[in-house]
């Protein structure tokens, strides 16, 4: 399905949750025959993100609202700023109203995080990039609001991508005491390559645990909450034994420490608080 035709599903369900077609308040105060024109204003700086969804929310209650957009994913924007400008049916302005609001607030707080990263790594060779972390189906609307904001996407679905995380490795016995089961993590590593032409990742949370897996020749590792130290110790071996195999860092990473994260020599970075934990940024609309 294409992000516009998810857009559409997500803005219905969301519309029919808020009850527009019922909204006795604007029906009983407000004419349908009034016209007038209402202003996106933001009222902190950010990034933005969610406008083509906040121009569906006013749409798909009347096709003949004129939404004009002053502002694109992936600009920034500074308090007072016009975003937006809806001209038509006041009571159809009123109405989606706090729809369009509430997605674009979550999708630009989304974007704006993810552009504080990408700022705090400028220049360092490094993507940052999102998780499956993220609001129940809300992930591809998240998960471009990632793009927006500069930053890159991880597997959208269980089914783009094979990981093998540490509780596959604990909950089958791959890993025992610390100790991996050579022959049936090798085994492991054999059915996925015959099975599926997807890359394989595979977590692991020290360095011992590192060295082993790195015999198995996995498309990228996730080095789960390591230390800096270690982290650049990881990429000093991958870098003399295996340098084809792509290093991700995962875990406690937030905007005090990425710099040193990326300055270790990973290829990139899996954060997920840019999608679970963003602060939403405020806009609101005002009828001219």
């Amino acid at each position: 399905m294409s992000l516009n035709k998810h857009i559409q599903s997500i803005v219905k369900s969301s519309l029919k949750e808020d009850s527009c077609q019922s909204d006795i308040t604007t029906i009983c105060a407000i004419s349908s025959k009034l016209k007038g024109k209402g202003i996106i204003v933001a009222q902190e700086k950010g990034t933005l993100a969610g406008i083509e969804v906040a121009k569906t929310v006013f749409k798909l209650i009347n096709k003949n609202i004129v939404f004009k957009a002053l502002k694109k994913d992936g600009n920034s924007f500074k308090k007072g700023d016009d975003i937006a400008s809806i001209s038509g049916s006041l009571q159809t302005i009123l109405t989606g109203e706090r729809v369009a609001l509430n997605f674009l607030s979550l999708l630009s707080g989304v974007s704006t995080l993810t552009k504080k990263f990408v700022e705090k790594t400028k220049g360092i060779k490094i993507e940052i990039k999102d998780t499956r972390k993220t609001i129940p189906n809300l992930r591809i609307l998240e998960k471009h609001a990632v793009c927006a904001g500069g930053g890159y996407n991880h597997r959208d679905s269980l089914s783009s991508g094979i990981i093998i995380k540490d509780n596959h490795l604990k909950a089958a016995g791959y890993i025992t005491g610390g100790q991996l089961n050579k022959k049936r993590f090798g085994n492991l590593m054999n059915i996925l390559r015959k099975k599926s032409s997807l890359k394989i990742e595979v977590e692991v949370e020290s360095l011992g645990e590192f060295k082993e897996v790195l015999k198995y020749s996995p498309d990228i590792i996730m080095l789960d909450n390591f230390s800096v130290s270690n982290l650049k110790k990881a990429v000093c071996f991958r870098n003399k034994y295996y340098p084809k195999i792509k290093l991700e860092a995962s875990g406690g990473i937030n905007l005090k420490n990425i710099k040193a994260v990326a300055n270790s020599g990973v290829d990139h970075v899996s954060i997920g608080m840019i999608t679970d934990s963003p602060e939403v940024i405020d806009f609101s609309l005002y009828i001219k």
